[in-house]
């Protein structure tokens, strides 16, 4: 038997491949897809052989991520629960194909992944799998007994990593479990399973990776200019942009109209994310219902996605139609749960985005913010397809020729017809 693990290096799935190895007798193929996890990565494929597999494969997604799945979403504008930005949610699908072409690939019977049997991401990473590859079969150790009986808790994993030789860095004191990608990171866990729990204090400067606290970030703003194509961000300009770039040796950019920089969809993520977390941008604190039925609580930073969705929805104020924005808008919270609940390649979610990319082929031009102690100040917009007219919008006069003022009378009087009707039903 051969067997895929979605592996990260961590304790629960360094024990998990072995314990699989041992159980099933089967060849182990460790799998990680890197959708921006960074240093998380150092020295994974060394680990893995270490503790038992015969392979192992870094799938480098970033690139895909950014504009397969993050850009798709935020034409959406998909926001989970009226706060979520979907970080974790929307990396699963991502990887989840990952792990199916390698699996395919190398002629696997399985797929294996640590998710627990209380979270998301068991869906998420099966209805994937299930939408991919539906012959291939899931393995899920922690909805297996024998698994919870053999490690009851964090104490037994690491007795039996220290027993098997396993390399791993755990301890029994871990004050809060992360996920990070290139949209953001999250924390769960630990003292945050407590809702009264304020996590925004000094006891818990050193958990935030991407950002700073808005309290801590630079007393003078910071101007940034993002070129839209078509709903998606191809471009930038900032000021400090020179030091801004010395900083991200791993984005190319070309000079384009009008000097902007323009980059990869993961160009503009970093971008963001940098000056993002700079400015304090994207902490947010939330308990959201989780689809298996419970709540939970998350504390998430996300920086760029932030600037991203705000700069988005100022821009489509100028270009979009108001009755397709409003048909488009009423979709969301659906496409957001569709997000959420992993229905990433289901076909309601996949004709939901062909309404949503018809709806941003006039969604191009550009956007200025400005960033400041954790928020995002419009600065400003324009665009050669504007539906914004100056003349109609005037309050001076002069151009009654392009709005009669005197038209609103029928068409208010028409509209107020039904309101009357109703009105003298007594």
């Amino acid at each position: 038997m051969k067997i895929v693990v979605a592996y990260s290096g961590g304790l629960d799935t360094s024990v998990l491949l072995k314990w699989l190895k041992e159980t099933y007798s089967a060849e182990i193929i460790a799998y990680c897809g890197d959708v921006g996890q960074e240093e998380e990565l150092d020295g994974l494929e060394e680990k893995a052989l270490t503790t038992g597999a015969s392979k192992c494969f870094i799938g480098d997604l970033r690139e895909e991520f950014a504009r397969d799945y993050i850009f798709p979403m935020f034409q959406a504008n998909a926001i989970y629960e009226g706060r979520y930005l979907l970080g974790t949610s929307i990396a699963r699908p991502c990887i989840s194909k990952g792990m199916v072409d390698i699996a395919l690939k190398e002629g696997a019977d399985a797929i294996a992944h640590g998710a627990t049997g209380k979270g998301n991401d068991q869906v998420r990473f099966e209805l994937s799998t299930a939408s991919l590859a539906p012959d291939i079969k899931m393995i899920a150790p922690w909805r297996d007994a024998r698994f919870r009986k053999q490690f009851p808790g964090r104490a037994e994993m690491i007795a039996y990593a220290e027993a098997n030789k396993i390399p791993i860095k755990a301890s029994m004191k871990k004050p809060y479990s992360m996920d990070r990608n290139l949209l953001h990171i999250s924390y769960e866990a630990g003292a945050m399973e407590d809702p009264w729990y304020d996590a925004t204090t000094e006891a818990d400067t050193d958990m935030y990776t991407l950002s700073v606290s808005p309290e801590a970030a630079p007393d003078k703003p910071q101007y940034l200019q993002l070129l839209f194509e078509k709903g998606n961000a191809i471009g930038f300009q900032c000021d400090d942009q020179e030091e801004l770039m010395a900083a991200l040796p791993d984005v190319s950019t070309t000079i384009g109209q009008n000097g902007y920089s323009l980059c990869s969809p993961y160009g503009i993520m970093r971008v963001l994310n940098t000056l993002g977390g700079k400015h304090g941008i994207g902490r947010i604190d939330l308990v959201e219902n989780r689809f298996v039925g419970m709540k939970s609580r998350g504390v998430y930073e996300t920086p760029g996605g932030t600037i991203l969705l705000a700069a988005h929805q100022d821009l489509e104020t100028l270009t979009m139609d108001r009755e397709a924005q409003q048909i488009r808008d009423s979709l969301i919270p659906k496409y957001a749960q569709l997000v959420y609940n992993g229905f990433w390649f289901a076909p309601e979610r996949e004709a939901i985005q062909a309404l949503v990319t018809e709806t941003q082929k006039n969604v191009s031009g550009e956007v200025r913010v400005k960033l400041y102690k954790g928020n995002i100040m419009n600065a400003g917009r324009r665009s050669p397809l504007s539906l914004y007219n100056e003349h109609v919008a005037t309050m001076e006069g002069g151009a009654e020729d392009a709005y009669n003022q005197d038209d609103a009378t029928g068409f208010i009087a028409l509209n107020a017809l039904r309101l009357k009707a109703t009105a003298r039903q007594g």
